[in-house]
Protein backbone atom coordinates (compact mmCIF):
# COMPACT_ATOMS: atom_id res chain seq x y z
CA UNK A 1 0.00 0.00 0.00
CA UNK A 2 1.45 3.46 -0.86
CA UNK A 3 0.13 6.57 0.70
CA UNK A 4 0.75 10.51 -0.35
CA UNK A 5 1.84 13.22 1.92
CA UNK A 6 2.42 16.67 1.03
CA UNK A 7 4.75 17.77 3.24
CA UNK A 8 6.07 21.51 4.51
CA UNK A 9 9.88 21.88 3.72
CA UNK A 10 10.36 24.69 5.85
CA UNK A 11 13.66 25.66 4.68
CA UNK A 12 12.50 25.88 1.10
CA UNK A 13 9.06 27.24 1.67
CA UNK A 14 7.61 24.28 -0.33
CA UNK A 15 5.45 21.68 -0.28
CA UNK A 16 7.03 18.59 -1.40
CA UNK A 17 5.36 14.80 -2.22
CA UNK A 18 6.43 12.02 0.12
CA UNK A 19 5.47 8.79 -0.70
CA UNK A 20 5.02 6.24 2.03
CA UNK A 21 5.34 2.36 1.69
CA UNK A 22 3.16 0.41 4.51
CA UNK A 23 3.48 -3.25 4.27
CA UNK A 24 0.71 -6.35 3.59
CA UNK A 25 0.56 -6.56 7.76
CA UNK A 26 0.27 -3.02 8.50
CA UNK A 27 -3.38 -3.15 9.10
CA UNK A 28 -3.63 -6.61 10.52
CA UNK A 29 -1.17 -5.77 13.40
CA UNK A 30 -0.05 -3.65 15.78
CA UNK A 31 3.74 -4.32 15.04
CA UNK A 32 6.08 -1.93 14.68
CA UNK A 33 8.26 -1.62 11.65
CA UNK A 34 11.79 -0.31 10.54
CA UNK A 35 11.71 2.67 8.45
CA UNK A 36 13.94 2.94 4.68
CA UNK A 37 14.10 6.55 3.44
CA UNK A 38 14.84 6.63 -0.18
CA UNK A 39 15.28 9.71 -2.60
CA UNK A 40 13.73 10.49 -6.10
CA UNK A 41 11.04 9.12 -4.91
CA UNK A 42 9.08 9.22 -8.33
CA UNK A 43 11.16 5.86 -9.01
CA UNK A 44 11.04 4.18 -5.79
CA UNK A 45 7.83 2.13 -5.85
CA UNK A 46 6.03 1.96 -9.83
CA UNK A 47 6.62 2.81 -12.83
CA UNK A 48 3.91 5.11 -13.55
CA UNK A 49 4.55 8.42 -13.16
CA UNK A 50 8.39 7.46 -12.78
CA UNK A 51 11.00 9.91 -14.79
CA UNK A 52 12.10 7.75 -17.84
CA UNK A 53 9.15 5.75 -17.17
CA UNK A 54 11.18 2.97 -15.10
CA UNK A 55 11.02 2.62 -11.25
CA UNK A 56 12.56 0.48 -8.89
CA UNK A 57 9.46 -1.15 -8.84
CA UNK A 58 10.27 -1.94 -4.84
CA UNK A 59 6.07 -2.08 -4.43
CA UNK A 60 5.29 -5.23 -5.93
CA UNK A 61 8.89 -6.63 -4.87
CA UNK A 62 8.11 -6.18 -1.34
CA UNK A 63 4.08 -7.15 -1.55
CA UNK A 64 5.41 -10.48 -3.04
CA UNK A 65 7.92 -11.28 -0.50
CA UNK A 66 5.73 -9.96 2.27
CA UNK A 67 9.03 -8.06 3.63
CA UNK A 68 8.04 -5.92 6.81
CA UNK A 69 9.59 -2.18 6.56
CA UNK A 70 8.11 1.01 5.75
CA UNK A 71 9.54 2.79 2.92
CA UNK A 72 9.52 7.08 2.89
CA UNK A 73 9.78 8.07 -0.53
CA UNK A 74 11.08 11.86 -0.91
CA UNK A 75 9.87 13.14 -4.20
CA UNK A 76 13.32 14.85 -6.52
CA UNK A 77 12.58 18.39 -7.17
CA UNK A 78 12.74 18.19 -11.22
CA UNK A 79 12.85 22.04 -11.78
CA UNK A 80 16.52 23.17 -13.74
CA UNK A 81 19.52 22.13 -11.23
CA UNK A 82 17.13 21.45 -8.01
CA UNK A 83 17.68 18.05 -7.64
CA UNK A 84 21.91 18.68 -7.95
CA UNK A 85 21.24 21.39 -5.53
CA UNK A 86 19.43 19.01 -2.50
CA UNK A 87 21.74 16.37 -3.14
CA UNK A 88 25.05 17.87 -2.85
CA UNK A 89 26.10 18.97 0.08
CA UNK A 90 28.47 21.31 -1.29
CA UNK A 91 28.71 23.75 -4.51
CA UNK A 92 30.54 21.29 -7.03
CA UNK A 93 33.67 21.35 -7.34
CA UNK A 94 37.30 21.26 -9.23
CA UNK A 95 36.97 17.65 -10.45
CA UNK A 96 33.32 17.85 -11.39
CA UNK A 97 33.45 20.83 -13.42
CA UNK A 98 36.31 19.47 -14.92
CA UNK A 99 34.60 16.62 -15.87
CA UNK A 100 31.06 18.23 -17.23
CA UNK A 101 33.35 20.28 -18.81
CA UNK A 102 32.08 23.69 -17.67
CA UNK A 103 32.22 25.54 -14.74
CA UNK A 104 28.97 24.53 -12.31
CA UNK A 105 27.80 26.56 -9.41
CA UNK A 106 25.31 23.93 -8.98
CA UNK A 107 24.73 22.09 -5.26
CA UNK A 108 25.35 23.68 -1.25
CA UNK A 109 21.63 22.60 -0.39
CA UNK A 110 22.16 19.28 0.51
CA UNK A 111 22.66 20.44 4.60
CA UNK A 112 18.87 21.73 4.16
CA UNK A 113 17.91 19.09 2.62
CA UNK A 114 18.79 16.79 5.15
CA UNK A 115 17.73 18.67 7.91
CA UNK A 116 14.10 18.51 6.33
CA UNK A 117 14.25 14.52 6.54
CA UNK A 118 15.76 14.52 10.13
CA UNK A 119 13.56 17.58 11.94
CA UNK A 120 10.55 17.50 9.98
CA UNK A 121 9.90 14.16 7.77
CA UNK A 122 10.84 11.87 10.24
CA UNK A 123 9.16 13.37 12.97
CA UNK A 124 5.99 13.39 11.02
CA UNK A 125 6.46 9.52 10.20
CA UNK A 126 7.06 8.42 13.36
CA UNK A 127 4.11 9.91 14.91
CA UNK A 128 1.64 9.27 12.01
CA UNK A 129 2.86 5.53 11.68
CA UNK A 130 4.32 2.17 13.86
CA UNK A 131 7.84 3.05 13.51
CA UNK A 132 10.38 1.55 15.21
CA UNK A 133 12.90 4.77 15.35
CA UNK A 134 16.02 3.45 16.36
CA UNK A 135 16.13 1.27 13.29
CA UNK A 136 16.12 3.70 10.37
CA UNK A 137 17.96 2.88 6.98
CA UNK A 138 18.61 5.39 4.11
CA UNK A 139 19.54 4.17 0.33
CA UNK A 140 20.21 6.71 -2.54
CA UNK A 141 21.30 6.14 -6.37
CA UNK A 142 23.74 8.33 -8.02
CA UNK A 143 23.01 11.63 -6.29
CA UNK A 144 20.81 10.54 -3.77
CA UNK A 145 23.77 8.08 -2.92
CA UNK A 146 26.47 11.25 -2.31
CA UNK A 147 23.56 12.89 0.09
CA UNK A 148 23.22 9.31 1.84
CA UNK A 149 26.86 8.93 2.61
CA UNK A 150 26.16 12.69 3.83
CA UNK A 151 23.68 11.54 5.82
CA UNK A 152 25.89 8.48 7.76
CA UNK A 153 28.62 11.11 8.41
CA UNK A 154 26.26 13.81 9.73
CA UNK A 155 23.40 11.65 11.68
CA UNK A 156 25.21 8.21 12.52
CA UNK A 157 22.99 8.03 15.35
CA UNK A 158 19.71 7.65 13.14
CA UNK A 159 20.68 6.76 10.17
CA UNK A 160 22.43 3.35 10.47
CA UNK A 161 22.15 1.47 7.95
CA UNK A 162 23.18 3.18 4.35
CA UNK A 163 22.64 1.75 0.85
CA UNK A 164 24.81 3.95 -2.09
CA UNK A 165 24.02 2.69 -5.39
CA UNK A 166 26.35 3.52 -8.26
CA UNK A 167 27.38 7.14 -6.19
CA UNK A 168 27.79 10.68 -8.18
CA UNK A 169 30.99 11.13 -5.13
CA UNK A 170 32.88 13.02 -8.66
CA UNK A 171 30.60 16.12 -7.69
CA UNK A 172 31.80 17.02 -4.34
CA UNK A 173 34.45 13.97 -3.82
CA UNK A 174 36.92 17.06 -2.48
CA UNK A 175 34.87 17.81 0.25
CA UNK A 176 33.47 14.61 0.71
CA UNK A 177 36.91 12.68 1.49
CA UNK A 178 37.89 14.99 4.00
CA UNK A 179 34.44 14.68 5.34
CA UNK A 180 33.85 11.35 6.02
CA UNK A 181 37.66 10.88 6.94
CA UNK A 182 36.95 13.37 10.10
CA UNK A 183 33.35 11.72 10.97
CA UNK A 184 32.72 9.01 13.67
CA UNK A 185 30.87 6.50 12.11
CA UNK A 186 31.09 4.31 14.79
CA UNK A 187 27.14 3.70 15.31
CA UNK A 188 27.05 2.96 11.57
CA UNK A 189 26.11 -1.04 11.31
CA UNK A 190 26.29 -1.47 7.52
CA UNK A 191 27.41 0.05 4.80
CA UNK A 192 26.83 -0.83 1.15
CA UNK A 193 28.20 0.48 -2.08
CA UNK A 194 28.21 -0.59 -5.51
CA UNK A 195 29.07 0.61 -8.67
CA UNK A 196 28.97 -0.90 -12.54
CA UNK A 197 31.32 -1.96 -14.94
CA UNK A 198 29.51 0.21 -17.57
CA UNK A 199 28.32 3.01 -15.62
CA UNK A 200 29.59 5.32 -18.78
CA UNK A 201 29.25 3.47 -21.39
CA UNK A 202 31.17 5.06 -23.60
CA UNK A 203 33.80 6.24 -22.16
CA UNK A 204 35.78 3.89 -20.15
CA UNK A 205 38.44 6.11 -18.98
CA UNK A 206 35.87 8.15 -17.50
CA UNK A 207 34.23 4.86 -16.09
CA UNK A 208 37.54 4.26 -14.48
CA UNK A 209 37.94 8.07 -12.40
CA UNK A 210 34.53 7.48 -11.27
CA UNK A 211 35.53 4.46 -9.92
CA UNK A 212 38.66 4.87 -8.35
CA UNK A 213 36.92 8.08 -6.57
CA UNK A 214 34.31 5.53 -5.39
CA UNK A 215 36.84 2.71 -4.02
CA UNK A 216 38.74 5.94 -1.80
CA UNK A 217 35.62 6.91 -0.01
CA UNK A 218 34.76 3.08 0.46
CA UNK A 219 38.26 2.52 1.82
CA UNK A 220 37.89 5.35 4.40
CA UNK A 221 34.26 4.11 5.23
CA UNK A 222 35.57 -0.18 5.66
CA UNK A 223 38.40 1.57 8.26
CA UNK A 224 35.56 2.69 10.21
CA UNK A 225 32.60 0.47 9.78
CA UNK A 226 32.78 -3.04 10.82
CA UNK A 227 30.29 -4.27 8.29
CA UNK A 228 30.60 -3.07 5.07
CA UNK A 229 30.13 -4.34 1.29
CA UNK A 230 31.66 -3.24 -2.22
CA UNK A 231 29.97 -4.22 -4.83
CA UNK A 232 31.32 -4.25 -8.71
CA UNK A 233 28.32 -5.29 -11.05
CA UNK A 234 29.56 -6.45 -14.40
CA UNK A 235 27.77 -4.78 -16.67
CA UNK A 236 26.33 -2.24 -14.78
CA UNK A 237 24.79 0.63 -15.94
CA UNK A 238 23.82 3.99 -14.79
CA UNK A 239 19.88 3.20 -15.51
CA UNK A 240 16.89 2.36 -13.25
CA UNK A 241 16.68 -0.98 -15.46
CA UNK A 242 20.10 -1.94 -13.88
CA UNK A 243 19.58 -0.54 -10.10
CA UNK A 244 15.96 -2.34 -10.27
CA UNK A 245 18.38 -5.80 -10.59
CA UNK A 246 20.42 -5.04 -8.46
CA UNK A 247 18.26 -3.52 -5.12
CA UNK A 248 16.57 -7.02 -3.92
CA UNK A 249 20.41 -7.83 -2.92
CA UNK A 250 20.60 -4.28 -1.49
CA UNK A 251 18.09 -5.05 0.73
CA UNK A 252 18.23 -8.19 1.71
CA UNK A 253 21.83 -6.80 3.03
CA UNK A 254 20.67 -3.79 4.34
CA UNK A 255 17.67 -6.28 6.31
CA UNK A 256 20.05 -8.83 7.22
Amino acid sequence: MIEKLLVNMSSFDQERMIRVYLPLSYHESNKQYPVLYMHDGQNVFEDEGAIKGVSLGLKDYLDENKIEIIVVAIDLNPLGDERINEYCPWVNGPIAEKIIGTPSTSGGKGKQYLDFIVNELKPLIDDKYRTLAGQTSMAGISLGALISTYAACTYPQIFKKIAALSPGYYRNIEELEVFVRNSDLSGIEKFYIDFGTHEVCDDQDLNNQFTEMIQSIYDILSSKIEDTRYQTIDQGEHNYTSFKKRFPEVLSYLLS
